[in-house]
C-alpha cells in the first residue's frame, strides 16, 4: 500500500439531488464549538454538581472531565480531516467497525445532542425566569417547571406544574431558526457566543477577587457514606455528569459536510473550541464556589444566586442571566444542530427513513429531519427534569468518545498509509488513555442511568433489525491503493 492510499466514500444509499450548503470556515466552526460548550456546564451543572457531589473538588471533576475530552478530541480531529462527512463518531464506528455498532453509537448520540439540547433548554427556563422577576414580572409556576421531577425512572413523582412552557417555546423557535439556512444560523450563533463569552470574562474579572478561600475548605468534602455523595467517589461521579458541559466540540465535527475545507478547518476548530472552553469553565468554578458556600447552589440558577448574595456583585445579575440566556440557546442550538445532521447522515447511508434525508430545495437545511426532531424534543424539555436528562447526555456523549478513540486504533493498523492531514500525536497513549478516562467517568454514574442506557439501546436495536438492517449497506468504506 503506497503513501497515496485514501478512503472511498460510495454513493449514499439515500440519495438527494439537492446537497447540505458548505458555508462555514474556520471561525464559524470555532464558535459553533464554544457556542454549543459554553453553557449549562457554566451557568447550571458546576453549582448543582459541588452541591450534590463534589464541593470545591468540583475544580478537580472540571478537569478530569476536560483530560477525557482533550485526548478524545485528538482522535476527532485526525477522524474529521480524514472523513470530512456528516455523522461525527456515528459516520466514523461505521468506517472502522460496521453497520451495527454505527447504529448502536448513531442511536445513543441522540442521547447526547437530542436530550442534550432538551436539557439545556430546561436549565435556560430557570434563567429567563429569574431574568422575568428581575423585571418584577411573576410567571405561574404551574407553567413554569416539568410536570415530573426525580433523578431516576423509580422515584419520578408528580409536581402538580402542568408543563415547562419557556423550555418548549425555545425548542420550537431554535428550530425555525435551524430550519432557515445554515448561514443564518450560524450568524445567530456568534452573535449569542460574543455576548455570553463576553459577560463570563466580565463575571471573572470582577468576581476572582471576592473569592474567599474559606469556601474551598475542605476542599475534597468527606464522603457521607454513599457512593458519588463527596469524597473521592462524588469528585469521579462530578466528573461523569460534568462531561455533560463538554458534548458542544463534537458539534464542530458534525458540521464536516458544510464547511468549505473540512480537512484542514474541522481538526483546527475542534482543539481551539475545547481549549477555550476548558480555560472558562475552571476560572468560572472557582468564581463561583469561592463567593458562596457550595452547600447553597443546589438551585436552578447557581450562579446568579451566587452573586445576590454578595453585595459587592449585584450588579452583576442581570448581565449574567442575559448571558446564561444567550449562551444556553446557543448550546441548545448546537445540540440540535448536531442531532439534525446525525440523523440525515443516518438516513442517507439507510438505517432511518429517506424523510430523514431530505434537503430543502431553497434552505439547503434537512428540513423534515430538523422540525421532527425539535418537536420531540421540545416535548421532552417541557415535561421532564434536568437531572435526570443530564446523566443521560453524559452516558450517551462518554460512549461516542470511547468508540472514536477505538475507531482511530483500528484505522491504524488496517489501513496505516491512508493519507492524514491531521495526525493525532502519541496516539498508541492518547486514545487508550482517552478510553480510560471516559471508561472510569461511565462508570462512575448511577446504576438507574446504565439501566435507562439499556432500555433505550434495546428500543434502538429493534428499530434497526426491524428497518435499519434491511435498508443500510455492509460498509460504507473501502481503502484505495495507488501503487
Amino acid at each position: 500500500m503506497s503513501e497515496a492510499a485514501e478512503l472511498l466514500i460510495p454513493d449514499p444509499v439515500v440519495a438527494d439531488e439537492v446537497k447540505l450548503h458548505r458555508a462555514l470556515g474556520p471561525v464559524h466552526l470555532t464558535l459553533i464549538g464554544i457556542g454549543a460548550t459554553i453553557g449549562a456546564g457554566i451557568f447550571v451543572i458546576a453549582g448543582t454538581v459541588s452541591a450534590q457531589h463534589a464541593g470545591p473538588a468540583v475544580l478537580l471533576s472540571f478537569l478530569i472531565a476536560a483530560t477525557g475530552c482533550f485526548f478524545a478530541a485528538l482522535c476527532y480531529a485526525e477522524l474529521a480531516a480524514m472523513i470530512p462527512q456528516a455523522g461525527s463518531a456515528y459516520t466514523y464506528t461505521y468506517a472502522t467497525m460496521g453497520r451495527t455498532m454505527a447504529w448502536f453509537i448513531g442511536w445513543n448520540m441522540v442521547l447526547e445532542f437530542g436530550v442534550s439540547a432538551s436539557t439545556v433548554a430546561a436549565g435556560w427556563s430557570g434563567y429567563f425566569l429569574s431574568l422575568l422577576n428581575g423585571f418584577g414580572i411573576s410567571y405561574p409556576a404551574a407553567w413554569a417547571n416539568a410536570p415530573f421531577a426525580g433523578t431516576g425512572i423509580s422515584d419520578l413523582h408528580w409536581t402538580g406544574a402542568v408543563m415547562n412552557l419557556p423550555a418548549f417555546l425555545i425548542m420550537l423557535a431554535i428550530t425555525v431558526i435551524l430550519v432557515i439556512g445554515i448561514s443564518e444560523s450560524a450568524r445567530f450563533n456568534a452573535v449569542m457566543v460574543v455576548v455570553k463569552v463576553g459577560i463570563v470574562a466580565v463575571v471573572i474579572m470582577f468576581g476572582l477577587p471576592h473569592v474567599h478561600m474559606a469556601n474551598l475548605h475542605p476542599f475534597i468534602p468527606p464522603n457521607t457514606g454513599v457512593w458519588g455523595h463527596f469524597g473521592p467517589s462524588g469528585v469521579l461521579a462530578a466528573s461523569g455528569t460534568i462531561f455533560f458541559a463538554y458534548v458542544g466540540f463534537e458539534t464542530v465535527s458534525v458540521a464536516a459536510q458544510e464547511t468549505r475545507n473540512p480537512e484542514r478547518d474541522v481538526s483546527i476548530s475542534i482543539l481551539a473550541a475545547l481549549a477555550v472552553c476548558t480555560v472558562l469553565y475552571m476560572l468560572m468554578s472557582v468564581v463561583l464556589i469561592g463567593i458562596i458556600d457550595y452547600h447553597l447552589l443546589d438551585v436552578a440558577d447557581p450562579v446568579s444566586f451566587a452573586l445576590e448574595r454578595n453585595p459587592d456583585l449585584t450588579w452583576l445579575v442581570f448581565p449574567v442571566n442575559i448571558a446564561a440566556i444567550a449562551g444556553l440557546i446557543s448550546v441548545a442550538f448546537g445540540s440540535m444542530y448536531g442531532q439534525s445532521r446525525v440523523f440525515y447522515g443516518m438516513a442517507r447511508d439507510g438505517f432511518l427513513p429517506p424523510a430523514f434525508a431530505k434537503v430543502h430545495p431553497r434552505f439547503r437545511t434537512p428540513h423534515l429531519c430538523t422540525i421532527i426532531i425539535g418537536v420531540v424534543g421540545a416535548i421532552i424539555a417541557a415535561v421532564f427534569p434536568l437531572d435526570l436528562l443530564a446523566d443521560l447526555v453524559s452516558i450517551g456523549t462518554l460512549m461516542a468518545f470511547i468508540s472514536v478513540c477505538v475507531g482511530i486504533l483500528i484505522l491504524r493498523r488496517s489501513a496505516p498509509k491512508i493519507r492524514r492531514k491531521f495526525r493525532t500525536p502519541w496516539v498508541w497513549f492518547v486514545a487508550p488513555a482517552g478510553i480510560a478516562t471516559c471508561g472510569v467517568m461511565m462508570f462512575s454514574l448511577s446504576n438507574g442511568t446504565w439501566v435507562r442506557l439499556v432500555v433505550w439501546t434495546a428500543i434502538g436495536f429493534v428499530i434497526y433489525f426491524v428497518y435499519g438492517i434491511r435498508h443500510a449497506a455492509p460498509s460504507k468504506w473501502s481503502v484505495s491503493d495507488e501503487s
